[in-house]
């Protein structure tokens, strides 16, 4: 739950680096953000998914500064987030990235995170 925090804390920060741990239990807390809120909206039968929808609305720009530091971890740059748009191989590639280990010691986006605290 410290990871979660930590990411919403730095709510819109695109500088720096974040842990592999971080983004990884970041996304774990999302995804069982997101079932529960589904859950309760089909036991509601809310049509429109009022509650999911303003989840994800609120969370969109911390994921995103989130993976950006995540690829900053990786020496590249934050920019490497939009292969996204590039249907299927370009999520492959960014899961790989996401998945792969940060660069140790200090690179062009800051330093090494492992070595201070989340």
């Amino acid at each position: 739950m410290n990871y979660y925090l930590a990411v919403l804390k730095k709510y819109a920060v695109f500088q720096g680096r974040a842990r592999r741990k971080v983004y990884w239990m970041f996304v774990l807390f999302n995804f069982t953000i997101g079932l529960v809120l589904g859950f309760i909206n089909g036991i509601t039968k809310n049509q429109l998914g009022i509650l999911t929808t303003l989840y994800t609305l609120a969370i969109v720009i911390p994921s995103i500064a989130v993976g950006v530091r995540r690829l900053h971890d990786t020496n590249r740059s934050g920019w490497w987030f939009l292969i996204v748009l590039i249907p299927f191989i370009g999520a492959i590639v960014l899961l790989v990235f996401m998945v792969s280990n940060g660069q140790p010691g200090e690179n062009q986006y800051g330093s090494d995170p492992r070595a201070v605290a989340v």
